[in-house]
């Protein structure tokens, strides 16, 4: 089960300390956990499982590609029979779930999903959770803000305004724009996922939050300025297109993270240092995907949830 073309290099499974098992590791937020882990814990192997979906790249793990600790297999999570012999071939001893197509007070709040895709994540939790409950299974469960960054595919807002703006065309904004959300730079989330890795507690919940909060519509604003470098009104107007909102479109997702600030975490990355590190990174790798253009395609409006 290795990666096609690809020799297996490592170890039998008794030579490392761990054995960390990352699905979806060819994903945004996955693949600078990956990175981080390989490069900072040499005596971990650390196995890449993912099915390289549309919005998946290797060219996110090059830099470890070639260590020693490193292993790449390509697989489909929901293959039972796979994923039974890989746990059996591999020994694995802790998963880091992150094989998924990407919404809280504080943890312990009633879960209140307002479309199909929140609910979804919302009943996989519970499924989770449940293990831990019935069979003390031990499992942690994190949510966190939105989290941007380097590696992330093009169809989520930040990375898809800076690509259309790079590429001369306008941002599209459902509705007013007036809707808040909370961002996180990838390199803070993976020190908390670390953190939580090291000192979380079995049947745990916790938040990775950021008190940094900003309208889609200033968003949209400040990549203007950036990347088009104007400071004018009138000028970054004209990059902004705004359309019918989507059926439900949340204002605000607030979120209490004190319980993983016990643990000594807080984010770190100013938005001002992150944002231009993002914005850099893509003006260099937007063709890390075969389809990235597909992402610059208009937000779809959804359809009524049902």
């Amino acid at each position: 089960m290795s990666a096609p073309g690809r020799e297996e290099r490592p170890g039998p499974p008794g030579s490392y300390a761990k054995r960390v098992l990352v699905t979806g590791g060819a994903g945004f937020i996955a693949s600078h956990v990956i990175v981080s882990l390989v490069e900072d814990y040499p005596n971990y192997m650390i196995i890449n499982l993912d099915k390289l979906d549309y919005c998946a790249s290797l060219k996110n793990l090059e830099p470890i590609s070639n260590k020693q600790n490193y292993k790449f297999i390509q697989g489909d999570i929901c293959d039972s029979h796979f994923v039974k012999l890989l746990f059996e071939m591999e020994k694995i001893d802790i998963v880091l779930h992150f094989a998924a197509q990407t919404h809280e007070f504080d943890e312990s709040s009633p879960k209140q999903p307002t479309n199909p895709y929140a609910s979804s994540k919302a009943a996989a939790e519970c499924f989770v959770q449940s293990y831990w409950e019935r069979y003390k299974f031990p499992v942690v469960i994190t949510r966190s803000s939105n989290v941007y960054g380097p590696h992330q595919y093009p169809e989520k807002v930040i990375p898809k305004f800076i690509s259309l703006l790079q590429h001369d065309r306008k941002c599209c904004i459902h509705g007013s724009g007036l809707q808040r959300r909370n961002f996180l730079y990838a390199a803070d989330v993976v020190e908390a996922f670390l953190t939580v890795l090291k000192k979380g507690e079995p049947g745990e919940i916790y938040n990775i939050g950021t008190n940094f909060e900003m309208s889609v519509v200033q968003l949209a604003k400040e990549l203007i300025q950036l990347i088009k470098e104007t400071n004018s009104e009138s000028e970054t107007e004209r990059w902004v297109d705004y359309v019918n909102d989507r059926p439900h479109n949340d204002m605000r997702y607030p979120m209490k993270s004190e319980k993983i600030h016990s643990l000594g975490w807080k984010p770190k990355v100013p938005w001002e240092e992150g944002i231009k590190k993002t914005v850099e990174w893509y003006r260099e790798n937007f063709h890390n995907w075969k389809n990235a253009e597909k992402a610059l395609e208009p937000f779809p409006v959804q359809p009524p949830f049902i």
